[in-house]
């Protein structure tokens, strides 16, 4: 049965650039919550200054992390049905960037030493992860009405690359102008003192990173409210969420029919958690086994971002030309050679065969080389992999469509980090311990087999 409430809301060959432009720009809005919150540097000031043990920071920090997940696991094909139902994603783009907004801006008032400061950023943390992921599936809901099909790809791509770019830009900025890198002087990394006033020997701009990344959406994802078309509305709210909720449980019920979408949800479940596990665990194995310093893990990711950069802006290329799979297929086996490499060197050999001198910079230029490789093929995989969805969907399907592919991605997300604390505990090899990572991959490539290329319309 046709749908005639699922035709685009405006034909994507009319619109602008700017449209275009700024729906991209939502990508380079919301990165810096991963890479400055996430990572790089409210993570570690959360442990350093905040909690009061190591320990108790990796546990709280980790129970975080894993109840946003189950809430967005729980939530993404449920709000991803009714939207569908509903027509516009913008309301909801709006109040879940109120959520991003107002947890990433709270981060700043967990504050050393204070009763409440764990508490403070780790509902901060909850609220503002919940936000930023549930935005970014009602923006990549937009795609398909944007531009064609063909187009798809190269789209996704861009806005990948532009993300990788905005991650890298605005923690350079932060390291440069904000963050506390000398705890004697208060200096930041070139030797300033922080701007805005900020105190750098009680670490002030190291949690001012959280308001620094909400303004930084605020201003950045604006454009997409102004100059981004949105669907009409199809039904009204209260009908719509029984509607959504049925629509949603027979979609469940006949996925197993519908063997490509099926298969190419499973299979980005294998390839999507190795590849969460290989950034979760590169830099402790690069620690333990080449014996990096944090400075030359901080180099590495670096590189791998900006080779991510450039591997989604290729790779959006290549989905255009030959398509989304071939894209998703080729960069998933470049990243199981790529963790062989990694896996196969230590200070002593390369390749597992190759002896080197134990003051040879080689093993350190082979995993700079393998991070280059998982930074631009890890951009590229996820970039097309958004496209590779929509084609395995209806119209009118897309935005459940990204519901049940976070639901995929995040209520199976500890298989990975499982199998590596497993294969470790038992081997007691840290090489042998994040094996399992090329054995999630293999599978997420054997997977790609069953997943048609064009699927409906």
């Amino acid at each position: 049965m046709t749908d005639v409430a699922s035709a685009p809301a405006i034909p994507p060959n009319t619109l602008s650039k700017k449209a275009t432009v700024s729906w991209m720009f939502f990508d380079w809005a919301a990165q810096p919550f991963h890479t400055v919150i996430l990572t790089f540097i409210f993570g570690p000031y959360f442990a350093h200054h905040i909690a009061t043990s190591g320990a108790q920071a990796q546990t709280s920090w980790a129970w975080a992390v894993a109840i946003g997940g189950i809430i967005i696991a729980l939530l993404a094909p449920i709000l991803g049905a009714i939207s569908d139902a509903t027509g516009p994603r913008k309301p909801y783009i709006a109040i879940f960037s109120f959520l991003a907004i107002a947890g990433a801006f709270s981060l700043y008032f967990a504050t050393p030493g204070t009763e409440n400061a764990v508490i403070i950023a780790l509902i901060g943390l909850v609220v503002a992860m919940i936000g930023f992921e549930f935005a970014a599936i009602f923006n990549n809901a937009m795609m398909p009405d944007l531009v064609s099909r063909e187009e798809l790809g190269e789209l996704s791509g861009n806005g990948w690359a532009l993300g990788y770019v905005g991650g890298v830009t605005s923690l350079i900025f932060i390291l440069a102008f904000m963050a506390t890198s000398d705890p004697e002087t208060g200096k930041t990394l070139i030797g300033l003192n922080p701007l805005f006033g900020l105190d750098g020997t009680t670490y002030e701009g190291d949690r001012a990173s959280g308001p620094f990344t909400a303004i930084w959406y605020l201003i950045f994802v604006t454009p997409l409210f102004f100059f981004v078309p949105d669907v009409k509305k199809r039904q009204a709210r209260k009908s719509a969420i029984s509607l959504g909720l049925h629509k949603l449980a027979a979609t469940i019920k006949t996925l197993p029919e519908r063997k490509s979408y099926f298969a190419f949800l499973l299979s980005s479940l294998f390839y999507r958690d190795g590849l969460n596990a290989l950034y979760a665990f590169g830099g402790i194995y690069a620690a333990g086994v080449l014996g990096l310093s944090v400075t030359q893990v901080g180099i590495f990711g670096i590189i791998a971002a900006l080779a991510g950069a450039i591997g989604s802006f290729i790779g959006g290329k290549m989905d255009k030309k030959f398509g989304p799979k071939p894209v998703v297929a080729f960069s998933c086996l470049v990243l199981v050679l790529a963790c062989l490499l990694v896996v196969s060197t230590t200070q002593t050999y390369i390749l597992f065969v190759i002896p080197v001198d134990a003051s040879s910079g080689a093993p350190l230029l082979t995993f700079y080389f393998a991070g280059t490789l998982i930074g631009a093929f890890g951009g590229s995989i996820q970039a097309a992999s958004r496209t590779l969805l929509v084609h395995q969907v209806r119209h009118e399907e897309v935005t459940e469509a990204f519901g049940l592919y976070a639901f995929s991605g995040r209520a199976t997300a500890f298989i990975g980090p499982i199998a590596v604390a497993l294969a470790t505990g038992w081997s007691g090899s840290q090489q042998i311990g994040i094996s399992p990572i090329v054995v999630l991959m293999l599978l997420g490539l054997i997977g790609l087999y069953f997943v048609k290329q064009k699927g409906p319309a």
